[in-house]
């Protein structure tokens, strides 16, 4: 099917470099802000800000219970632009109803946590509200996606990332973690500059059963929130088992390696739409997994080589002198997410775009119950590092399977 300057060739004429560069933009912008608030805000605060970030990210895994994920894949597959936006209506009001209730869940779990943080309800609120743009914000980015229009796929989230992070650096620095709080709930809001390109008038007629695409999109949601939860899980028992600087230390450690997977992550969304639309052809899947191992492998070594030799001083540079320390837990999990890339990031995702969820829905569950048992008896013994180790571990055997899996799949295609 081609060499790698042909696989290299279609991504270029697919415009997945336009969805890629704003992905990647989009990393850069939440690394950036992260590294911001770290500097600015008092441990406590920051501490505080990542346990409830944490759960966050666990609802925000569950957003419209799938329905992004299901308009992404199946808007793909359907061939006319009037089967896609019937399908994008259904799912637009379909799946908000559900995202004012997992939001209402979302603010009812802060009870868990009043008696020891008396100001987290605040954090609370803001991030709910924010779940709610960021529902809208993921359902135009799809409908852009399956029309093709990745020019201004990469516009809108170019300009929701870079003002939320302007938002971010100002209203921090003026004032402190209200400030914060303001810019994180106003910037998703920003992509509703592009909604008036949805039209909610069209008939329910979309061309799929619904117990299908639903079945799709809550084992994809379900996966997204058990595999979400896998990088909050690890906060939230710091939380529980250690102190907040325990818990900032960790984040800090983890910040860097945890965000090196955008590139396979960005790369692999920028082609999902071709993954699905190919998702019976061996051949192709084949020569995808061949060409993905022929940038990254090499990738992956130049990074950790990098990461390795100038840990001390990427410590300091980016997280100041009251971090020394951490260094080796940052590199036990830059080893773990440069892994990563290589298994459970391409795996993963391939067993979505071919529809194989219930897969990774059992492995993500899984990962959970591994992640969970190793950290309860490394935590308390060796801290931060345990924690490290506790999440590599996790990680490595999860990705095994996960590539386990896609390969029993693929064998049974003619």
């Amino acid at each position: 099917m081609g060499n790698l300057s042909d696989f290299l060739r279609n991504f270029l004429k697919n415009k997945g470099h336009f969805v890629f560069g704003s992905l990647l933009i989009a990393k850069i912008c939440g690394f950036i802000g992260s590294v911001v608030i770290i500097r600015l805000l008092p441990e406590k605060d920051f501490g505080l800000i990542s346990i409830v970030a944490s759960l966050f990210a666990v609802f925000f895994a569950f957003s419209g219970f799938g329905s992004q994920q299901i308009l992404l894949r199946y808007g793909s597959i359907v061939k006319t632009e009037e089967e896609k936006n019937k399908l994008s209506s259904y799912l637009l009001k379909q799946g908000f109803f559900y995202q004012i209730l997992l939001s209402v869940i979302f603010l009812i779990t802060s009870l868990f946590y009043l008696d020891k943080f008396e100001k987290i309800i605040c954090l609370f609120v803001a991030f709910a509200i924010r779940l709610i743009g960021y529902f809208f914000y993921n359902h135009i980015q799809s409908q852009l996606r399956i029309s093709g229009k990745n020019k201004e796929f990469a516009r809108l989230n170019n300009i929701v990332n870079i003002s939320g992070l302007l938002l971010i650096i100002i209203l921090t620095y003026f004032f402190g973690i209200t400030g914060y709080l303001i810019a994180l709930v106003l910037a998703p809001f920003t992509a509703l500059f592009w909604f008036k390109d949805i039209n909610l008038s069209l008939d329910t007629d979309i061309g799929f059963p619904r117990k299908e695409l639903w079945k799709y999109g809550l084992f994809t949601a379900g996966t997204a929130v058990l595999s979400d939860a896998l990088f909050s899980l690890d906060i939230i028992l710091m939380g529980f088992l250690m102190t907040e600087s325990s818990v900032a230390d960790y984040k800090a450690a983890i910040l860097i390696p945890s965000n090196l997977t955008f590139i396979a992550l960005t790369f692999m969304q920028s082609d999902f739409p071709e993954l699905a639309k190919n998702h019976n052809d061996k051949k192709f899947l084949s020569y995808y997994i061949s060409n993905y191992y022929k940038i990254f492998i090499p990738l992956c070594v130049a990074i950790f080589g990098v990461l390795y030799f100038l840990k001390d001083d990427i410590v300091v540079l980016f997280f100041g002198e009251k971090y020394k320390g951490i260094e080796p837990a940052f590199i036990i999990l830059t080893s773990a997410f440069l892994l990563n890339m290589l298994l459970r990031n391409l795996y993963g995702n391939l067993l979505s775009a071919v529809g194989k969820m219930e897969y990774n829905t059992i492995i993500s569950a899984l990962a959970l119950v591994i992640l969970l048992g190793l950290s309860l008896v490394l935590v308390p013994k060796y801290g931060v590092e345990g924690m490290a180790i506790a999440q590599s571990v996790t990680l490595l055997t999860t990705g095994l399977l996960l590539m386990s899996g896609f390969f029993s799949y693929i064998r049974k295609l003619s």
